[in-house]
């Protein structure tokens, strides 16, 4: 049997960042992983450019998590924006601010980065184990592994719970492990998809545009407004403004675009107005409405038969309700809403049922957008459940060396 002052459980950026602040206060650590490799989901993130954070105000950054923020505050403004920046530099990595104050490395890849970290980790004295896939505890202190080898179990004084939510199994984040905390009395949230494609069966004139992005226009559900970029493919809408809505779109809000939302419904009517008599209604929304032919497309599948007076006609492009059949499945979603409650875990994210056990990163049950917050929120997660966990060995430790206390 293996014995270790912190077992972190997952690989990913949340379970390495716990395990960076407990081996660097000097601690033995071993990180536990189900794949043969480690950051799998992180460099997947990374494929199309890793965003690692977003500078903006610290509110608007912090609004972004809506029901979680005050939840999740301490730990953002303990390790937020400028904080995850500087950590990235000290690994050697150079980044850069885009129009929109998303940050990106300047290779736009995971991959150097994950590299640099986990020869730090080694260098301060980290043990990794791969292929290594939990299944819960022998008794309280030992947890138990299925591994290409047989059954392992790893005895430790601190642990850490990393698992990352439901989505993307294939890398490792199956959500297996919401079982085996309800049997222990650990509260949890059901899973449900986040940051995912909503699903649409698209009539046959809508194929040829399968591949072309809705630029410029607005999307609407619940009370939210995203001006984010979309793009049609053969199973519906996909893309960050539609992510963005996966909240309101999951309980039921309809869903709304509006296919010009820099013009109002007025100088909208009065182009239409304009029309010659002869005029079709496609050079309508072409000439006088400046709608590209992917916008008319979509006006198309959800408004006809599409009224041919200026007002109504306005009306019809700049609220335009699109009928769907619900967000893509689980395992299909960027990340998961639900998993493990806040009333589950005190102010470091221990367990309170589980003393001596702490959880971080998206298996905690909070639902934020893509743009620099998923990955942010699991950083400072992982910071704040490893400082809490490096506290609670000092304290253990204390109290052995010093029984009176």
């Amino acid at each position: 049997m293996t014995e270790v002052d912190a077992l972190v459980v997952g690989g990913g950026p949340a379970g390495l960042m716990a395990a960076d602040v407990l081996s660097s206060a000097g601690h033995s650590v071993i990180v536990a992983d189900a794949k043969p490799s480690l950051g799998r989901k992180f460099l997947m993130a990374g494929k199309s450019g890793l965003n690692l954070t977003k500078v903006e105000d610290p509110e608007t950054f912090l609004n972004a998590y809506e029901d979680a923020a005050d939840w999740l505050r301490p730990a953002l403004e303990s390790f937020g924006p400028e904080d995850v920046q500087d950590w990235a530099r000290s690994l050697g990595i150079s980044l850069f601010t885009g129009s929109t104050g998303r940050v990106f490395p300047q290779e736009m890849k995971a991959s150097p980065l994950l590299r640099a970290w986990l020869a730090r980790l080694e260098r301060q004295g980290v043990s990794f184990r791969t292929r290594h896939y939990w299944t819960g505890w022998r008794t309280r202190g030992c947890a138990v592994f299925e591994t290409p080898d047989g059954e392992r179990t790893i005895r430790y004084k601190i642990m850490i719970l990393a698992l990352g939510g439901a989505s993307w199994r294939r890398l490792g984040s199956d959500g297996a492990w919401l079982d085996i905390l309800e049997a222990e009395g650990v509260r949890c949230a059901p899973f449900a998809p986040s940051n995912a494609a909503l699903r649409v069966d698209w009539s046959a004139h809508m194929q040829r545009h399968f591949g072309s992005p809705l630029k410029n226009i607005c999307f609407q559900s619940g009370g939210k407004i995203s001006r984010g970029e979309a793009i049609l493919s053969e199973r519906g809408i996909e893309g960050g403004g539609i992510y963005t809505l996966s909240k309101p779109i999951r309980e039921g809000e309809a869903l709304k675009i509006d296919l010009l939302p820099d013009l109002s419904m007025g100088d909208l009517a009065a182009r239409l107005a304009k029309a010659q008599p002869k005029e079709s209604l496609t050079n309508r929304l072409r000439k006088r409405a400046n709608l590209s032919p992917v916008r008319i497309a979509v006006l198309q599948e959800f408004a006809r038969p599409l009224p041919s007076e200026p007002d109504p006609l306005a009306q019809a492009i700049k609220n335009v309700a699109v009928s769907h059949r619900g967000l893509a499945p689980l395992d299909e979603a960027i990340s998961t809403a639900g998993g493990v409650c806040q009333s589950a875990l005190d102010s470091g994210f221990m367990l309170t049922s589980l003393p001596d056990v702490f959880c971080a990163g998206e298996m905690l049950d909070w639902d934020a957008p893509t743009g620099g917050y998923l990955l942010t929120v699991c950083f400072a997660t992982g910071r704040a459940a490893g400082e809490a966990a490096r506290d609670r060995l000092r304290k253990n430790q204390s109290t052995t060396h010093n029984p009176e206390k």
